[in-house]
């Protein structure tokens, strides 16, 4: 069965020094950087995915908007959430939301479009 409405995925990591903004350049403060959270809420979009598109088929990532509203420190767990709000046609669109514990660190809208993997890597 094709991607659906309703379908969500999360994916989690444990905060290391290689996600701090320090490390990734993103920043000076040893603390989750803003491109590792959307790496993660990207991969819950991907998680949600899984087992819904057809053989050949792979999804690729058109837009991110995220609002990073809060620092999470090295040694925390975090976890994205993302939810399949809209399905047009090959496009599928995302909420997501990040929390640390009880509180949301970071919430937003993924983008992503249904391909053909031979021909989205043939025009590479």
């Amino acid at each position: 069965m094709g991607p659906y409405v309703g379908l969500s995925g999360q994916q989690s990591i444990v905060v290391s020094d290689d996600d701090s903004a320090l490390t990734t350049g993103s920043g000076d403060v040893p603390t989750l950087a803003t491109p590792r959270v959307v790496a993660l809420a990207e991969a819950a979009a991907i998680a949600a995915l899984d087992g819904h598109l057809e053989e050949g088929q792979t999804s690729v990532g058109t837009q991110v908007s995220l609002r990073h509203r809060a620092p999470s420190p090295v040694g925390r767990r975090v976890e994205a959430i993302a939810a399949l709000t809209e399905v047009d046609g090959h496009t599928l669109r995302f909420t997501v939301t990040v929390r640390d514990g009880d509180r949301t660190v970071a919430e937003g809208l993924i983008e992503r479009v249904i391909v053909d993997r031979d021909w989205f890597l043939k025009r590479a």
